[in-house]
């Protein structure tokens, strides 16, 4: 993995960690931060891992967007900057890989739409989620897209509009995390879940994943029509056909790459 300013990436077997490290800066989502994400995730995105972890170093998750960024800019340069970051969420959702968040402290705005975006998040007890733009004097919209699907449209107008952080076990409780375990825990919560999550055919996995997010908020039978289809041309892969071979011959499949 490529060497960067504000961020780690470490690869350890299938499982790549992308740890973002602005700890004095909360791991505020300036442009070179942001940027480097993106990057970080196109790189790992185009290996043959099978799990990315989105971690982060210092006592905030991410505190959303740098306003010392934000502030110096007109608005095309603000436009330019959520677009940027549009994009790095449109990507963790795009990669091949299964996606997890790590999730150890407080997760505001931007940062909570990080989280939002992953496929699967766990957090520690010590965790907190907020889209605080609600009491301020930037709204979260952007924010409030990934985690309006997350949570439904009720929660979310109570989290958006009042801009109150709500803690681990609420968001557990909301659908916005997975699991939330006491923090010394939190590193073999991740791994076990991710675990879960990889098995199988990769090729496979990769294009649930993707299907799922082209589907999702579409009309019933929109989404329907994606996922027949999807599916049908799915059952011809080498994983689909080893996977049921081997349940008709009672053994054990043997994955291709």
């Amino acid at each position: 993995m490529a060497d960067y300013e504000h961020l780690t990436a470490l690869r350890d077997g299938d499982t790549i960690t992308i740890t973002m490290n602005r700890p004095r800066r909360r791991n505020s989502l300036s442009e070179g931060h942001l940027a480097e994400l993106l990057a970080a995730f196109r790189e790992a995105g185009a290996t043959d891992a099978t799990g990315i972890v989105l971690a982060a170093n210092g006592p905030v998750f991410s505190a959303g967007h740098d306003f010392g960024d934000v502030a110096s800019r007109d608005l095309t340069g603000v436009r330019d900057l959520l677009r940027l970051c549009t994009d790095l969420m449109q990507t963790i959702e795009a990669v091949p890989q299964v996606v997890i968040a790590r999730v150890h402290g407080l997760a505001t705005a931007a940062g909570c739409q990080l989280v939002a975006s992953c496929d699967l998040a766990v957090a520690a007890e010590s965790a907190g989620f907020a889209l605080p733009g609600g009491k301020g004097g930037w709204f979260c919209h952007t924010p409030a897209v990934p985690v309006a699907r997350s949570i439904g449209r009720k929660r979310l107008m109570e989290l958006a509009l009042t801009g109150d952080p709500i803690d681990a076990s609420t968001a557990l409780e909301w659908g916005l995390v997975n699991r939330v375990v006491p923090g010394e825990d939190l590193d073999a919560a991740v791994a076990d879940l991710l675990g879960r999550a990889t098995r199988g055919s990769r090729a496979s996995k990769a294009l649930g994943k993707q299907t799922i997010h082209a589907q999702f908020g579409r009309p019933e039978t929109d989404a329907y029509v994606i996922a027949v289809e999807v599916m049908a041309a799915a059952s011809q892969l080498a994983g689909a056909k080893e996977g049921m071979a081997a349940f008709l011959e009672k053994r054990h499949p043997k994955w291709p790459d």
